[in-house]
């Protein structure tokens, strides 16, 4: 099925958010936001962070039509379909803008654009029942637009809930932060990822690799299904799953995924290898080991500056790729013959 292109990076062939109906794998943060529905203590304004991917905007919009259903006197079916069709009145939703030439999109959501956002809200009321405004991401809002946002979420408009959706919530404005309550997401199980991509009719026999890359973030396992199957990716994480071996075989990951520095492959890859040390330092911190600990913190460290300067400076990836793996089979070896703690 082919939707109608809501935001910059939809995917093909993916469900936006808006036309996704079930949640998976955060009900507790779903039932504790109408909980506070049904006792009249909706907040002004709600942010849902959490890593990119996970499903924040999908719950959003689910939550957002949930208090509709509740606040309203129209059929679930009927608020469906118009927030699908982005024309329910009493939903407004901020993402940025394709630009005035028609081609591509602006870096970022304008002030001019929260401005006429908030001048709609104040001017219109469409139906009977609550209010709801989804920025999706608040993350793209420059300085100027986040500091208008904030004026009206310091007196939001009676029956009015703001849902500010975050990737990197230590990058807002502590001000914004301080004036919503905040909800944590994590990734979600393996059987739920299974289960957004059984419910979106993926391709049964790429399933398995794609669960297996997501990570726990749905987005992640879609774009996995996007790369096909087998490939170097496949064999990283083999490689992963024992770093230990011959430098040939260091060598060969890194030639295969660092050729090109723009491929999906490419991404993939670093946030697989991301996953990998943040588990190393959970599994260090668990075990009381300090040296493993201490470890895997200066691994995370020289990872992510590796791939900053390899990015920043145009370095040969290859070669990053091949320092960071001999680094993780080194942190292994720690893990094959624990030191004392």
């Amino acid at each position: 099925m082919d939707y109608p292109e809501r935001e910059p990076d939809q995917l093909e062939g993916v469900p936006p958010p808006e036309f996704q109906h079930a949640v998976l794998g955060h009900s507790a943060a779903s039932a504790a936001l109408l909980d506070r529905l049904d006792a009249g203590r909706l907040p002004g304004g709600i942010l849902i962070h959490g890593p990119l991917g996970i499903g924040k905007a999908t719950l959003a919009f689910d939550i957002a039509r949930r208090i509709f259903e509740r606040t309203g006197d129209e059929s679930p079916a009927h608020i469906a379909a118009q927030v699908a069709a982005g024309a329910y009145p009493n939903l407004f939703v901020m993402r940025k803008s394709p630009r005035d030439t028609g081609k591509g999109y602006y870096t970022a959501i304008r002030v001019e654009e929260v401005r006429r956002f908030i001048e709609e809200m104040r001017m219109t009321r469409g139906r009977a029942g609550h209010r709801i405004a989804i920025v999706d991401p608040i993350d793209d809002c420059n300085a100027s637009s986040a500091n208008a946002l904030l004026k009206i979420l310091e007196e939001p408009p009676a029956d009015t809930t703001f849902l500010l959706v975050s990737h990197r919530p230590g990058s807002l404005l502590p001000t914004i932060k301080s004036r919503c309550f905040q909800v944590a997401l994590r990734p979600i199980d393996d059987a739920d990822v299974r289960q957004v991509l059984e419910r979106n009719e993926a391709d049964p026999t790429l399933i398995d690799r794609a669960v297996s890359l997501a990570g726990g973030r749905p987005r992640r396992a879609f774009e996995a299904m996007l790369l096909g199957d087998g490939g170097p990716l496949s064999l990283l994480q083999g490689w992963l799953a024992n770093p230990s071996g011959a430098a040939a075989q260091r060598l060969a990951i890194a030639d295969l995924l660092g050729g090109d520095r723009d491929s999906s492959e490419l991404r993939f890859a670093r946030d697989i290898i991301n996953d990998w040390i943040a588990a190393a330092a959970r599994d260090a911190a668990a075990s009381g080991d300090r040296v493993r600990l201490a470890s895997a913190n200066e691994l995370w460290d020289k990872a992510r500056l590796s791939l900053a300067d390899a990015d920043e400076y145009n370095l040969d990836m290859r070669q990053t790729l091949v320092a960071i793996l001999d680094a993780i089979r080194k942190h292994h070896q720690l893990s094959v013959a624990p030191s004392a703690s």
